[in-house]
């Protein structure tokens, strides 16, 4: 099995494959590879589920912890506010809050592309564990703020930090898995991180009980609790993270055992490259940057979530202050009444990744969603009583949730190149990014409570993600006929085919 990189061909079949960080020595032991090899060359099923068992084990529940964290930090605000933040800093002066949520964005944006680059020299752990304790110690520290300027800072600074994070984990983990197997792990991290953050709500009434403690206001021991615990779990990040698969047979730089034997690795390394060839990581360079971005998926999948995330920053931004100033819960209540939905989001998602992965579909579930998130957002804005106003939280919060692992998958599937999987995740969070900052301007505050415009706004994004997708329905489609009958090679590799 040959594959190009560049102009050369590399031979990339298992017993072959080389494995960062081993000596010629070590190399050779590949040979016994073939000991786990089918008779007709494919791997042995039960070694690859027990590979992938044990990448899940230790790869899914550290990134869905760090990215439960980073969303609980990311998403405080509306918290804090309730929690007294609002009177302490004068957030409900002007547009401060809506200013306030959409800074972080900017240095998220910014940060965003060359996270990938870095992470892919440094390694996962030494790069997601050092920003994760970067931003903790903000989150801190905005406890501490004594105005609003202040606080403005440190949100540009946090989201500097952050804007590595999610990229980051999306390209590690499409490092290690097969096309079908994606929808399910994007899934584990992201479910486990939602419904932390859901919970995060009930943690921060907690924590507000502390008002007073040391002089501190209770929103400003929300922050100081909740950055400790980032930093934490940062640290355990930091030690235990593994690396990209070719790297994976080498002891880590903290001098602990290696991940994967030599074989195991291969093993691994060798159904990445016969499900869409991109095992071997290409080098990084301007002009393979500036070819990739001539590709107009790329840019099409940053406009999916941003639309997706639109919708995503405006109920974590606002939901809070729709429920107790538009429905008139009280504060209890909202933060006990917010949970609930991303019950049954994480419920929606999990059955929508285990449809997609095992039918090999993606645009339908987006569909599907979008569909679901118009008339939930719709009850929202538009119903007259507030019983049927949750309801239609149920039925926006959850669609919306289960499409961002959807539209990562449907991007994971329908390219091909490490290099091209990095730049691609990177533009696509971007746009993420931007999302967050459209919903931070469609819901003023002068709107408030009922924030028609915002929700209009999300309204709009949905239908757009429809057209999107049904468009390429009919675009890969014909692409995938074209190349059954031998016309066209798509994303240079025979063989390769479009997942709708």
């Amino acid at each position: 099995m040959n594959i190009s990189v560049g102009t050369q061909e590399k031979d990339v079949s298992p017993e072959h494959i080389h494995v960062e960080g081993l000596d010629a020595k070590e190399q050779l032991k590949h040979a016994g590879l073939k000991e786990a090899l089918d008779a007709e060359g494919g791997v042995d099923k039960h070694l690859e589920k027990k590979l992938r068992r044990k990448v899940d084990r230790r790869l899914l529940p550290l990134c869905g912890t760090l990215y439960a964290v980073s969303l609980i930090d990311r998403l405080n605000l509306p918290n804090a506010r309730l929690a007294g933040m609002d009177a302490a800093l004068g957030l409900s002066m002007g547009s401060r809050y809506s200013i306030l949520t959409m800074v972080f964005f900017i240095g998220y944006i910014i940060c965003d592309f060359p996270a990938n680059f870095v992470m892919r020299k440094v390694g996962p752990a030494s790069f997601l564990g050092t920003i994760g304790f970067c931003w903790g110690v903000l989150t801190i520290g905005m406890g501490f703020c004594k105005t609003w300027g202040e606080l403005l800072l440190c949100r540009i600074i946090f989201g500097m930090f952050e804007g590595g994070l999610f990229p980051g984990l999306i390209y590690l983990l499409s490092c290690w898995y097969v096309r079908h197997e994606v929808q399910v792990r994007f899934s584990g991290f992201y479910g486990a991180g939602m419904l932390v953050s859901g919970l995060s709500n009930l943690l921060a009434y907690g924590l507000s009980k502390a008002d007073g403690l040391s002089g501190l206001g209770g929103w400003s021991w929300i922050f100081i609790f909740e950055g400790i615990a980032t930093c934490v779990v940062a640290i355990v990040v930091l030690f235990f993270l593994i690396d990209f698969p070719d790297k994976a047979a080498r002891p880590t730089k903290l001098g602990f055992r290696r991940f994967l034997t030599p074989n195991e690795a291969a093993v691994i390394l060798a159904r990445i490259e016969r499900d869409r060839g991109d095992a071997i990581p290409e080098k990084f360079s301007l002009k393979v940057v500036l070819n990739h971005l001539k590709d107009w998926k790329i840019w099409e999948y940053c406009i999916l979530l941003l639309c997706n995330n639109t919708v995503a920053y405006a109920f974590a931004y606002f939901l809070p202050l729709i429920l107790h100033s538009g429905m008139g819960y009280s504060i209890p209540m909202t933060y006990t009444l917010i949970f609930p939905p991303y019950v049954l989001a994480a419920v929606w998602m999990f059955i929508a990744a285990y449809i997609g992965d095992r039918f090999m579909i993606r645009g339908p579930i987006i569909v599907f969603n979008a569909i679901w998130t118009i008339v939930g957002v719709v009850m929202m804005g538009y119903a007259k009583t507030n019983s049927v106003r949750y309801v239609g939280v149920f039925l926006g919060l959850a669609p919306y949730n289960a499409s961002i692992p959807a539209i990562f998958s449907y991007q994971h599937n329908n390219i091909v190149g490490q290099s091209k999987r990095a730049i691609g995740a990177a533009v696509m969070i971007a746009g993420g990014g931007i999302g967050g900052i459209i919903a931070s301007n469609a819901f003023q505050q002068k709107d408030a409570p009922q924030y028609r415009p915002g929700l209009d706004t999300v309204i709009a994004v949905q239908v757009l993600t429809v057209v999107l997708i049904c468009k390429n329905f009919f675009v890969f489609t014909r692409a995938n006929r074209k190349a059954d009958r031998g016309e066209i090679i798509i994303e240079g590799k025979e063989g390769f085919r479009y997942t709708l």
